[in-house]
């Protein structure tokens, strides 16, 4: 696989998706969790959903149970949640592993291509965020810690390439 756009994956409705529909756009994948200490970031998310997605940006949400356990809930508690603790309305997949023998491939992609610290690919914990440009490759990763509003710039200077 060398694109976003090349992965299937369910969404949070269990419905089998491609991410086909979302080619053209700049993207910011996550692996988030409803019990985190930042999970409050859910907020911050939907701030970049709202500010650039009619300039083709969106979120792509992916629900992870690995980091102490907090994604415990089925997809409906976890949409649920979102929905009304932060009006989230950028897309929700199905919870995926995100390391491990189990992890989704397209998670093992997206470490491929842009490590984290000392090169190491594995996902460190929850809201760890990977920003992918137009034509679906990975520009960038940032730590769980990254706030999205510090990745606004970045995400501006790739709506603005040509």
């Amino acid at each position: 696989m060398s694109a976003l756009q090349d992965f299937s994956v369910a969404q949070i409705n269990g419905t089998a998706n491609s991410l086909a529909p979302w080619q053209g756009q700049v993207l910011l994948v996550v692996n988030v969790a409803s019990r985190c200490g930042f999970t409050p970031q859910y907020e911050g998310l939907e701030a970049l959903q709202r500010r650039f997605a009619g300039r083709g940006f969106s979120v792509l949400a992916f629900p992870c149970n690995q980091f102490g356990g907090q994604e415990p809930g089925s997809e409906a508690e976890i949409a649920a949640f979102c929905r009304t603790s932060y009006d989230v309305t950028f897309p929700l997949f199905a919870r995926i592993d995100v390391n491990g023998t189990q992890a989704h491939p397209l998670y093992v992609w997206l470490k491929q291509e842009a490590p984290g610290l000392l090169g190491s690919e594995a996902i460190k914990w929850n809201f760890t965020k990977f920003l992918l440009d137009r034509q679906g490759r990975v520009v960038r990763r940032y730590a769980p810690q990254t706030a999205p509003e510090a990745i606004a710039d970045d995400i501006v200077a790739l709506l603005e390439q040509a």
